[in-house]
């Protein structure tokens, strides 16, 4: 995109994540030089291989937490991407305060070292669960918001007002995603790498959290950042918010029918008999996507198709589970 490739100097936090490693990579191959900051919590050296093999990439090592440092790695950058968090949902109630110090904190961290620095656009990884259960599917980026069931959703909601604000008091300019869960490449969290560890171990059973009737989205993490892309590329408001998903779901049994057809076993399967898997987890989660869609954009990979090339990806790196 045109857009993308008149940037010089691009900041991806989280740059050894799953996204964050992939878009780094994404950004590498454009010519656009690259300044990676990850703290290593959850993300992987091993997928910054590639990265740190290009002269126009550099790495700190930071936690994000640690704000003094941030203005001076800013100086001179043309855009942020700000994709580090904790994306830990399933265990926000037995540590509350991790959310809003590591997504909701950092956040504004992020800003403030964004407005000591100069630097004025920022794209923002949200997220889905901030609809919380929404009474209307497809959910659209204008839907009203319900209740909030995750301290993890609240939490990026939070950061979504903090970048709003700043776009308006600061004349910043922000590109909002909310992905539905993204898969892939370098996945390494969520319940397809749950339930593929689950069966290397023990290949005879599978425990699943909840009836499987869970209706869930899911996103090729190739499709995301070349919506991710287009939205820069293309929308040009000071606040521009996206969804990012596919036309449809699956229920998780289908997934887990889809994991044990890869793996060619039959496992006996043992559902549990709430339509949630843990306090936060949404019973059905389907984002439209009408107005990425309106850009020119529409995923190449289905859900069925991302969830077997990720199963392929994980069989082929299997130290992931160590």
């Amino acid at each position: 995109m045109n857009k993308t490739q008149n940037y010089s100097k691009v900041i991806v936090t989280g740059c050894a994540g799953f996204i964050g490693s992939n878009l780094t990579d994404s950004l590498l191959s454009r010519g656009i030089e690259v300044v990676g900051i990850d703290n290593f919590s959850t993300g992987r050296r091993e997928f910054l291989k590639s990265a740190l093999g290009n002269q126009k990439f550099s790495m700190h090592e930071l936690d994000l937490q640690e704000a003094e440092r941030l203005p001076t790695i800013f100086e001179d950058a043309d855009f942020v991407f700000h994709l580090a968090a904790n994306a830990d949902v399933r265990n926000g109630a037995s540590r509350p305060r991790r959310d809003l110090e590591q997504n909701t904190l950092v956040t504004h961290n992020v800003l403030e070292a964004m407005r000591l620095s100069g630097v004025t656009r920022i794209g923002f990884s949200s997220t889905g669960s901030i609809y919380g259960e929404s009474t209307i599917s497809p959910t659209p980026e204008d839907a009203p918001f319900p209740v909030q069931t995750s301290l993890y959703g609240a939490s990026k909601l939070a950061c979504e007002g903090l970048i709003q604000a700043y776009c308006e008091t600061f004349e910043m300019q922000s590109w909002i995603f909310r992905f539905v869960s993204i898969l892939g490449p370098r996945y390494s969290h969520g319940h397809v790498f749950d339930f593929y560890k689950q069966l290397e171990e023990h290949p005879d059973y599978l425990t699943v959290l909840g009836n499987g009737h869970q209706r869930k989205s899911y996103l090729h993490v190739s499709d995301c950042i070349r919506a991710i892309y287009i939205a820069i590329e293309k929308a040009d408001e000071r606040v521009n918010i996206f969804n990012l998903g596919v036309d449809g779901t699956c229920e998780v049994r289908d997934s887990v029918n889809w994991i044990c057809k890869e793996l060619e076993i039959e496992p006996r399967i043992d559902y549990g008999t709430d339509s949630r898997g843990w306090i936060g987890d949404n019973p059905l989660i389907h984002l439209a996507i009408d107005k990425i869609g309106a850009l020119g954009w529409k995923p190449e990979n289905s859900i069925k198709e991302g969830i077997e090339s990720t199963v392929e990806y994980l069989s082929k790196n299997e130290w992931l589970l160590l």
